[in-house]
């Protein structure tokens, strides 16, 4: 199978299962993707999605170019579950965990994701250019997070830069031996999924639509749900018994 879903605890990982062809993306790897997140979202048992890719070479080398040369279908990222190709916002925090190298369309997928962890062996980049393609699945939106400058000279160059570079950018969270990527994602979605689901929902929206021009009031208005919510009335009380809190998500 191209995709591999274990859940472990609140923690879903994904697999991206393709390790003969550096884990590329093709049509039936991005829907299996697509479908592991639309049943991750449904699924009240899981707090957090981690995102990884078999072996220690590569998290993702991108489109499968040999497949897409062959006449092979394109990636379609409009299935359901690929909001992390889309402006729709994910409702549940996603973690990668690159234990190899992530370049074009898989430092896109990366970067999609809402935080990394990777490998201090690993490269990264977006070489569309040099096969005349663009880096539209999310490279597009990398002056949204660095300075224009900065992310220009990544995708009109189209060179590859190392782990620490793309920890200097603030682009990952964490970079760490290769043999520990996938152990500190976990351990990170985790710690992240014994919060609130309510208010990690919430949260996360918006953390990445403020960054878009929501007025105060937007914030406000959003946010209010969470102050009402059962499960903030839950967080206080377990709080003053000293117990962990029950969330119910509502």
């Amino acid at each position: 199978m191209s995709v591999l879903i274990d859940q472990r605890d609140a923690v879903l990982v994904i697999t991206i299962n393709r390790p003969e062809v550096r884990n590329a993306l093709d049509a039936e790897t991005m829907a299996g993707i697509g479908e592991a997140l639309v049943a991750a979202e449904a699924d009240d048992s899981v707090g957090a999605v981690v995102l990884t890719g078999a072996g220690d070479r590569s998290f993702c080398a991108g489109m499968d170019l040999r497949a897409f040369a062959a006449g092979g279908q394109m990636v379609d990222k409009s299935r359901p579950g690929l909001e992390v190709f889309t402006d729709r916002v994910y409702p549940k925090p996603i973690i990668c965990a690159a234990g190899g190298t992530a370049v074009a369309g898989g430092f896109e997928l990366l970067l999609a994701c809402d935080l990394a962890v990777v490998a201090d062996h690993a490269k990264f980049g977006l070489p569309e250019v040099k096969r005349g393609l663009v880096a539209a699945g999310g490279g597009t939106r990398l002056p949204r997070r660095i300075p224009l400058a900065l992310a220009l000279e990544l995708g009109l160059t189209g060179e590859i830069v190392s782990a620490q570079r793309v920890l200097e950018l603030g682009l990952v969270n964490r970079v760490v031996p290769g043999t520990e990527v996938l152990d500190e994602a976990i351990a990170l979605a985790a710690t992240i999924a014994e919060n609130g689901p309510l208010a990690l929902r919430i949260t996360k929206q918006l953390m990445v639509t403020e960054a878009a021009g929501m007025s105060a009031a937007q914030i406000a208005e959003a946010s209010a749900p969470a102050f009402i919510s059962a499960d903030a009335k839950e967080g206080a009380v377990a709080f003053a018994e000293k117990r962990k809190p029950r969330w119910t998500g509502k």
